[in-house]
């Protein structure tokens, strides 16, 4: 009987689950990705509004600017991506 090695994947039966969650990682990121843009645009968007309105002085009109094109810009994304669109 050949002793198995320490680097063998199949020494603790976890080869196969490990591999499909791998897969599975693998298969999902692009929609991690995804949301993490439109968190990302709401969040930078929506902050660049807040100090902007606090330099100009014009209250919360350009955080809600901000925050609006945040929305829009995460969504296009979002839907670019569920719906297969691709940049030219």
């Amino acid at each position: 009987m050949p002793s198995r090695d320490a680097r063998d994947p199949d020494r603790d039966g976890l080869s196969g689950p490990a591999t499909q969650f791998q897969r599975n990682l693998r298969s999902s990121a692009p929609y991690a990705a995804a949301s993490y843009t439109l968190i990302g645009a709401i969040v930078v968007l929506g902050g660049l509004g807040y100090v902007a309105d606090g330099w100009l002085g014009t209250g919360p009109w350009l955080l809600l600017l901000g925050l609006l094109l945040g929305l829009v810009v995460g969504f296009y994304e979002l839907a670019r991506l569920v719906w297969g669109r691709r940049p030219r």
